[in-house]
């Protein structure tokens, strides 16, 4: 396992940490970074361009002149896609880009945007975010003791640091993200990732491979619990079979039972007498 150094507020190392390798010490991919980083922009985009069709834009619609006879091309209308001024054809309409992209693709490119931070040697694990005020100058001064070089930071702490939100919500280039809100862009997008020594082993738990079969566990539990289970006992098949054979016939079913002519006891028509014993 990858060991860090712990450092708090005041920027001194108070410790170590080891990390999960499965997690900080991956192997980097970067097409599948590519692929995380463009299905982010993609789902930013407002998609808001509108151009006026034919039927939107101002303008009569009399036919300006006569079909034939003008020597002129025929034409219908001012508001032509052919005419300055008119409607455009096939333009931008309010649409949303997003797609979708495989949960398993986007937790592979987190792996490989940490393993990315962790090899630059731009990942600091700090002890705890205690600030004592919410004020804006405290928390910029711990930043740089951290690292005063770096324009943009990157912070993951969960939520619940009420102070922590409060004072970094007005710097510049310096981000706080939840764990379960980091994306891989906003790893790549920033110098610096700032992690606290709770956050860094929560990662390495719920990115690693135990908490993928943890959330395959659950998952298989819940759907268990969707579906009613039936007993296999020979007991309860004769109780269900006796029951099902005990249900009262519908009346349809013996009229029709009634009605019906048994086989073999059909009558027979009787035989005419022949013309010569009518004569006799």
């Amino acid at each position: 396992m990858a060991v860090v150094d712990v450092r708090n507020l005041q920027g001194k190392t108070v410790g170590q940490v080891e990390l999960a390798d499965a997690v900080f010490a991956a192997q980097v991919n970067p097409h599948l970074l590519h692929e995380a980083v463009r299905w982010f922009l993609a789902g930013e985009r407002a998609g808001t361009h509108k151009t006026k069709g034919r039927g939107e834009v101002s303008g009569s619609g009399r036919k300006l002149w006569r079909q034939k006879g003008t020597g002129r091309a025929r034409v219908g209308s001012i508001r032509s896609s052919i005419w300055r001024k008119g409607g455009t054809v096939h333009g931008p309409q309010p649409r949303s880009y997003e797609y979708r992209l495989p949960k398993k693709m986007v937790l592979g490119a987190l792996r490989s945007a940490l393993s990315a931070k962790l090899s630059d040697e731009k990942l600091t694990v700090i002890d705890g975010w205690k600030l004592d005020s919410h004020k804006t100058k405290e928390f910029r001064a711990a930043l740089t003791r951290l690292d005063g070089e770096t324009r943009t930071m990157l912070v993951v702490e969960g939520p619940g640091n009420r102070n922590l939100e409060l004072a970094s919500r007005n710097l510049e280039g310096v981000k706080v993200v939840a764990p379960a809100a980091l994306q891989p862009y906003d790893v790549l997008r920033h110098d610096r990732l700032l992690l606290s020594q709770d956050t860094a082993l929560h990662l390495g738990r719920s990115l690693g491979p135990e908490g993928a079969v943890a959330s395959r566990a659950a998952s298989d539990r819940g759907a268990a619990e969707a579906v009613p289970v039936v007993s296999a006992s020979p007991a309860a098949g004769r109780v269900r079979k006796g029951k099902a054979s005990s249900r009262p016939k519908s009346k349809s079913a013996s009229k029709a039972k009634s009605t019906a002519r048994p086989k073999g006891k059909s009558k027979a028509k009787p035989k005419s007498k022949s013309k010569g014993k009518d004569k006799e």
